[in-house]
């Protein structure tokens, strides 16, 4: 069976490079209960015993007779598709980050189904991992944590729910057949409503290079008018990968002191650690960072395959701003880039998203980003995350951290979920830009903690 691939779910196959490969994944730590040597075996081989079914069994014919397309695989290797793993003896915590850096480098084959999972032993600490990754034309990050958690159980007890790879697919809503006359003025409203998308950006970015280009003070979401950074070094296929996990209602708490949201936390304190990485990495960066800042098309219950994404550039805060000061800054310019994107329709939001996708993706393949203005200087991604504690053949997720995509030059992608009480970040880095992510994500840790103390000296104050 053949499905056409949409635009947007194309543009990430046609913009793939080794040097920016587009799979998403995400790693998932558990803690072993006592007495079960077994457990990871179990779990290896009861993966290895499910079919993948829609969309992980999708092979893309991207070039060739009749529209891009996937095809449904004939066939599967599990020994491939499902690997086990395990870290030496006296192995440490960051020797699995940097197992999960290397793993994430790579392509995924075009030729197999685009997914690939590994089952990680010897975490010390009494701690096993599952690293998975899954080609982006397929999945997003919504869907694709969503399909991760449903894949795991909400008891201790010794089970295996069947794999995120091997779940079925949502039942497509039904569609009664459409006269002629409506097919055919549903493809003129659909065109129509595409053309003034693109009408709608292209006066937008024209009016905001022009601003840019007078020196004006651009407000609103920002693509392409980012100043060149060091996180927009040319690709490399070299990755590094570091996590923290910071407490979830502290930082509701922390937001809602300031009028902020959690997000708004989180991009504050990200671009207040990378100005401090920068800085002592002898690299300061002497101007506002830029993010694109994914915003989610889908509604409640929406598990559709593919991707359902838009995107935000936001201008964060002024490179020497206090802590306080640059939460305020950041918050004013999420808000005016929500407000922009919010008065988009769904379908030209998502024709919004296409669009960009093929710009970065052509100054990618013709390094005229090289030369001209980057779409973004890194990314910053939220992906909500369940309340209740998962579990799988007995063992407790303890954490799940994002893996995400770098493309097109942009050399920085921070992505964090929410699970149980505390709020899991994924620091995924071109070495080249980031030397080293490791420390990127203890300034970020600091950052938190200078915004707490900040926050919690003005409360006092106030009272």
């Amino acid at each position: 069976m053949n499905t056409a691939i949409p635009p947007l779910d194309l543009g990430w196959l046609l913009i793939e490079s080794p040097g920016g490969a587009t799979h998403v994944g995400a790693m998932l730590l558990f803690k072993k209960p006592r007495g079960r040597g077994s457990l990871v075996r179990e779990i290896v081989r009861a993966y290895r015993s499910y079919r993948p079914l829609p969309p992980f069994n999708y092979v893309p014919e991207v070039i060739g007779a009749g529209a891009p397309h996937f095809r449904e695989a004939d066939a599967w290797d599990p020994y491939y598709h499902v690997q086990h793993l395990s870290l030496p003896a006296q192995s440490s915590y960051e020797d699995l980050l940097r197992l999960v850096a290397d793993l994430h480098e790579p392509m995924l084959d075009r030729h197999r189904p685009l997914f690939r999972c590994w089952v990680i032993d010897g975490v010390p600490g009494g701690r096993f991992a599952i690293y998975t990754k899954t080609h982006h034309s397929i999945i997003d990050g919504v869907s694709g944590l969503k399909k991760l958690y449903a894949g795991l159980s909400l008891s201790d007890e010794p089970s295996i729910p069947v794999p995120a790879f091997a779940l079925p697919p949502p039942k497509p809503e039904p569609k009664t057949p459409s006269p002629a006359l409506r097919r055919l003025t549903d493809a003129i409203h659909a065109a129509v409503v595409q053309v003034a998308a693109v009408n709608q950006i292209s006066l937008g970015a024209l009016r905001k290079a022009l601003s840019a280009a007078f020196g004006s003070h651009l407000e609103g979401s920002l693509p392409f008018v980012a100043r060149r950074a060091p996180t927009n070094a040319p690709p490399a296929q070299a990755r590094g990968f570091a996590t923290l996990a910071l407490p979830w209602e502290e930082m509701h708490q922390i937001g809602r002191q300031h009028g902020a949201t959690l997000n708004d936390v989180a991009a504050t304190i990200i671009d207040h650690g990378l100005h401090a990485y920068l800085h002592e990495a002898g690299q300061p960066y002497a101007h506002e960072f830029i993010a694109m800042c994914p915003v989610s098309l889908r509604g409640e219950g929406d598990s559709a395959v593919g991707t359902r994404v838009s995107a935000i550039f936001a201008r964060l805060g002024e490179p020497a701003a206090p802590i306080t000061e640059r939460l305020r800054q950041v918050v004013r310019s999420v808000t005016t880039a929500k407000t922009e994107l919010g008065a988009m329709s769904t379908d030209a939001a998502m024709t919004y998203g296409v669009v960009l996708l093929a710009l970065a993706g052509a100054g990618a393949t013709t390094h005229l980003e090289r030369v001209g203005h980057p779409a973004c200087n890194l990314v910053i991604s939220n992906v909500a995350g369940p309340k209740k504690t998962r579990y799988l053949n007995g063992a407790q997720l303890i954490g799940m951290f994002p893996v995400s995509a770098m493309a097109a030059s942009i050399g920085l992608n921070v992505t964090f979920t929410s699970y149980c009480d505390h709020i899991d970040f994924g620091f995924i880095a071109n070495t080249a830009a980031i030397g080293d992510v490791h420390a990127l994500a203890e300034q970020t840790g600091r950052a938190y903690a200078e915004l707490k103390t900040e926050t919690r000296r003005l409360s006092g104050r106030a009272r």
